[in-house]
Protein backbone atom coordinates (compact mmCIF):
# COMPACT_ATOMS: atom_id res chain seq x y z
CA UNK A 1 0.00 0.00 0.00
CA UNK A 2 1.15 3.29 -1.31
CA UNK A 3 1.21 6.63 1.15
CA UNK A 4 -1.73 8.28 -0.34
CA UNK A 5 -3.89 4.95 0.30
CA UNK A 6 -2.43 4.57 3.53
CA UNK A 7 -3.69 8.58 4.24
CA UNK A 8 -7.06 7.38 3.30
CA UNK A 9 -6.97 3.79 5.05
CA UNK A 10 -6.45 6.28 7.98
CA UNK A 11 -9.04 8.24 7.65
CA UNK A 12 -11.66 5.48 7.36
CA UNK A 13 -9.92 3.96 10.58
CA UNK A 14 -10.82 6.80 12.57
CA UNK A 15 -13.90 7.37 11.32
CA UNK A 16 -16.09 5.46 13.96
CA UNK A 17 -13.91 7.58 16.54
CA UNK A 18 -15.27 10.90 15.23
CA UNK A 19 -18.90 8.92 15.38
CA UNK A 20 -18.55 8.23 19.16
CA UNK A 21 -16.82 10.79 20.78
CA UNK A 22 -19.17 13.59 20.57
CA UNK A 23 -22.06 11.18 21.96
CA UNK A 24 -20.38 11.61 25.19
CA UNK A 25 -21.09 14.34 26.94
CA UNK A 26 -17.98 15.20 27.89
CA UNK A 27 -15.99 18.67 26.88
CA UNK A 28 -12.66 16.78 26.34
CA UNK A 29 -13.85 13.69 24.09
CA UNK A 30 -15.99 16.36 22.06
CA UNK A 31 -12.61 18.54 21.66
CA UNK A 32 -10.80 15.16 20.05
CA UNK A 33 -13.55 14.83 17.68
CA UNK A 34 -13.43 17.93 16.21
CA UNK A 35 -9.89 17.76 16.37
CA UNK A 36 -9.98 14.50 14.62
CA UNK A 37 -12.62 15.61 12.35
CA UNK A 38 -10.80 18.61 11.27
CA UNK A 39 -7.69 16.02 10.58
CA UNK A 40 -9.54 13.70 8.63
CA UNK A 41 -11.55 16.12 6.33
CA UNK A 42 -7.93 18.11 5.79
CA UNK A 43 -6.83 14.05 4.72
CA UNK A 44 -9.36 14.48 2.19
CA UNK A 45 -6.85 16.82 -0.06
CA UNK A 46 -3.83 15.41 1.10
CA UNK A 47 -4.44 12.21 -0.35
CA UNK A 48 -5.69 13.11 -3.29
CA UNK A 49 -2.69 15.36 -4.12
CA UNK A 50 0.07 12.85 -2.58
CA UNK A 51 -1.24 10.54 -4.89
CA UNK A 52 -1.20 12.88 -8.45
CA UNK A 53 2.20 14.83 -6.96
CA UNK A 54 4.10 11.16 -6.67
CA UNK A 55 2.49 9.95 -9.53
CA UNK A 56 0.77 6.95 -7.09
CA UNK A 57 -2.76 6.91 -8.50
CA UNK A 58 -4.25 3.16 -8.07
CA UNK A 59 -7.04 1.56 -8.44
CA UNK A 60 -7.41 0.77 -5.19
CA UNK A 61 -7.10 4.42 -4.17
CA UNK A 62 -9.97 5.60 -6.56
CA UNK A 63 -11.77 2.76 -4.85
CA UNK A 64 -10.53 4.05 -1.24
CA UNK A 65 -10.91 7.78 -1.46
CA UNK A 66 -14.57 8.69 -2.04
CA UNK A 67 -16.10 5.65 -0.37
CA UNK A 68 -13.93 7.25 2.79
CA UNK A 69 -15.46 10.41 2.41
CA UNK A 70 -19.06 8.96 2.43
CA UNK A 71 -17.91 7.07 5.44
CA UNK A 72 -16.74 10.31 7.00
CA UNK A 73 -20.10 11.87 5.94
CA UNK A 74 -22.13 9.59 7.29
CA UNK A 75 -20.54 8.97 10.48
CA UNK A 76 -20.79 12.93 11.40
CA UNK A 77 -23.99 12.92 10.52
CA UNK A 78 -25.66 10.29 12.98
CA UNK A 79 -24.57 11.99 16.01
CA UNK A 80 -25.42 15.55 14.69
CA UNK A 81 -28.93 13.75 14.14
CA UNK A 82 -29.40 12.83 17.53
CA UNK A 83 -27.54 15.85 19.34
CA UNK A 84 -29.20 18.23 17.17
CA UNK A 85 -32.66 16.61 16.32
CA UNK A 86 -36.06 18.64 17.66
CA UNK A 87 -37.33 17.45 21.00
CA UNK A 88 -33.16 16.81 21.61
CA UNK A 89 -32.65 17.40 25.56
CA UNK A 90 -35.95 16.48 27.37
CA UNK A 91 -33.58 16.37 30.77
CA UNK A 92 -34.34 18.26 34.07
CA UNK A 93 -32.15 20.95 33.00
CA UNK A 94 -33.55 24.16 32.32
CA UNK A 95 -32.39 27.19 30.61
CA UNK A 96 -29.00 28.08 28.73
CA UNK A 97 -26.21 26.43 28.52
CA UNK A 98 -27.31 24.11 31.37
CA UNK A 99 -29.54 22.36 28.67
CA UNK A 100 -25.88 21.53 26.80
CA UNK A 101 -25.84 19.16 29.55
CA UNK A 102 -28.81 17.24 27.99
CA UNK A 103 -27.40 17.20 24.86
CA UNK A 104 -30.30 20.13 23.28
CA UNK A 105 -27.43 21.48 21.02
CA UNK A 106 -29.16 22.66 17.91
CA UNK A 107 -27.41 25.74 16.55
CA UNK A 108 -28.23 28.96 18.11
CA UNK A 109 -28.62 31.83 16.15
CA UNK A 110 -30.29 35.29 16.74
CA UNK A 111 -33.75 34.32 15.03
CA UNK A 112 -33.63 30.89 17.75
CA UNK A 113 -32.41 27.61 17.65
CA UNK A 114 -32.42 25.66 14.26
CA UNK A 115 -32.27 21.99 14.97
CA UNK A 116 -31.52 19.36 12.21
CA UNK A 117 -34.30 17.69 11.17
CA UNK A 118 -34.82 14.06 9.25
CA UNK A 119 -35.13 15.06 5.62
CA UNK A 120 -32.09 17.04 5.41
CA UNK A 121 -30.10 13.91 6.33
CA UNK A 122 -32.17 12.10 3.84
CA UNK A 123 -31.63 13.73 1.07
CA UNK A 124 -28.28 14.64 1.97
CA UNK A 125 -27.39 10.73 2.09
CA UNK A 126 -30.18 9.70 -0.92
CA UNK A 127 -27.85 12.01 -3.21
CA UNK A 128 -24.53 10.56 -2.19
CA UNK A 129 -25.99 6.78 -2.54
CA UNK A 130 -27.17 7.33 -5.63
CA UNK A 131 -24.55 9.25 -7.52
CA UNK A 132 -22.37 6.17 -6.34
CA UNK A 133 -25.06 3.97 -8.18
CA UNK A 134 -25.13 6.73 -10.98
CA UNK A 135 -21.31 6.72 -11.48
CA UNK A 136 -20.87 2.63 -11.05
CA UNK A 137 -23.63 2.27 -13.87
CA UNK A 138 -21.72 5.06 -16.20
CA UNK A 139 -18.47 3.60 -15.89
CA UNK A 140 -19.95 0.01 -16.64
CA UNK A 141 -20.79 1.91 -20.09
CA UNK A 142 -17.85 3.44 -20.59
CA UNK A 143 -18.33 7.17 -19.10
CA UNK A 144 -16.39 8.59 -16.78
CA UNK A 145 -18.05 10.96 -14.74
CA UNK A 146 -15.65 13.49 -12.89
CA UNK A 147 -16.45 15.71 -10.10
CA UNK A 148 -18.00 19.33 -11.24
CA UNK A 149 -17.54 22.79 -9.22
CA UNK A 150 -20.72 22.52 -7.68
CA UNK A 151 -20.27 19.23 -6.05
CA UNK A 152 -16.68 20.61 -4.95
CA UNK A 153 -18.36 23.54 -3.48
CA UNK A 154 -20.95 20.87 -2.10
CA UNK A 155 -18.63 19.09 -0.15
CA UNK A 156 -16.78 22.23 0.94
CA UNK A 157 -20.25 23.25 2.42
CA UNK A 158 -20.68 20.25 3.71
CA UNK A 159 -17.34 19.85 5.88
CA UNK A 160 -18.43 23.40 7.13
CA UNK A 161 -21.25 22.84 8.40
CA UNK A 162 -20.07 19.40 9.88
CA UNK A 163 -16.94 21.66 11.45
CA UNK A 164 -19.15 24.69 12.96
CA UNK A 165 -21.33 21.42 14.63
CA UNK A 166 -18.66 19.48 15.74
CA UNK A 167 -16.90 23.04 17.35
CA UNK A 168 -19.99 23.81 18.80
CA UNK A 169 -20.45 20.34 20.49
CA UNK A 170 -17.59 21.02 22.83
CA UNK A 171 -17.78 24.34 23.08
CA UNK A 172 -21.90 24.50 24.02
CA UNK A 173 -20.07 21.68 26.74
CA UNK A 174 -17.31 23.48 28.31
CA UNK A 175 -20.32 26.81 28.63
CA UNK A 176 -22.54 24.26 30.40
CA UNK A 177 -19.82 22.93 32.81
CA UNK A 178 -18.42 26.42 33.43
CA UNK A 179 -21.97 28.61 33.58
CA UNK A 180 -20.94 30.97 30.95
CA UNK A 181 -23.90 33.12 30.00
CA UNK A 182 -22.36 35.96 29.15
CA UNK A 183 -23.05 38.93 26.43
CA UNK A 184 -19.29 37.41 24.77
CA UNK A 185 -20.64 33.80 25.18
CA UNK A 186 -24.22 34.87 23.81
CA UNK A 187 -22.20 36.52 20.27
CA UNK A 188 -20.37 33.24 19.66
CA UNK A 189 -23.24 31.20 19.93
CA UNK A 190 -24.80 33.27 17.35
CA UNK A 191 -22.08 33.66 15.40
CA UNK A 192 -21.34 30.32 15.11
CA UNK A 193 -24.50 28.98 15.04
CA UNK A 194 -24.67 31.25 11.55
CA UNK A 195 -21.66 29.76 9.94
CA UNK A 196 -23.73 26.34 10.51
CA UNK A 197 -27.17 26.78 9.15
CA UNK A 198 -25.39 28.89 6.36
CA UNK A 199 -23.31 26.08 5.38
CA UNK A 200 -25.83 23.85 5.65
CA UNK A 201 -28.57 25.47 3.84
CA UNK A 202 -25.59 25.94 0.74
CA UNK A 203 -24.68 21.96 1.28
CA UNK A 204 -28.53 21.10 0.84
CA UNK A 205 -28.75 23.57 -2.47
CA UNK A 206 -25.62 22.44 -3.75
CA UNK A 207 -26.57 19.10 -2.98
CA UNK A 208 -30.06 19.25 -5.17
CA UNK A 209 -28.24 21.37 -7.81
CA UNK A 210 -25.31 19.42 -8.06
CA UNK A 211 -27.45 16.20 -8.75
CA UNK A 212 -29.60 17.92 -11.13
CA UNK A 213 -26.26 19.11 -13.41
CA UNK A 214 -25.51 15.51 -13.25
CA UNK A 215 -29.30 13.85 -14.38
CA UNK A 216 -28.91 17.21 -17.18
CA UNK A 217 -25.42 15.89 -18.95
CA UNK A 218 -25.07 12.12 -18.28
CA UNK A 219 -28.81 11.01 -17.91
CA UNK A 220 -28.38 10.42 -21.77
CA UNK A 221 -26.51 7.32 -21.24
CA UNK A 222 -28.94 5.52 -20.10
CA UNK A 223 -31.82 6.97 -22.43
CA UNK A 224 -29.44 6.14 -25.50
CA UNK A 225 -29.58 9.98 -26.49
CA UNK A 226 -26.39 11.86 -26.76
CA UNK A 227 -24.53 13.31 -23.62
CA UNK A 228 -23.01 16.62 -23.31
CA UNK A 229 -19.35 16.51 -24.56
CA UNK A 230 -19.94 13.02 -26.23
CA UNK A 231 -20.89 12.40 -29.53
Amino acid sequence: MNLPNAVTAARIAVTPLIAWLPLAPSSPLRVSAFVLFVVAALTDYVDGHLARSRREETDLGRLLDPLADKLLLIATLIPMYVLMRPGAGSGTNEGWPLKALDNALPFRTPFGDVPLVWWIIAVVIGRELFMTIFRQAAARRGVVIAAIGPAKWKTGCQWLWVGSAYFWFFAATIAANHREDGREWNAFANFNGLVGVTAMTGAVALTLYSLWLYLRTYGGIFTGTTVRGRS
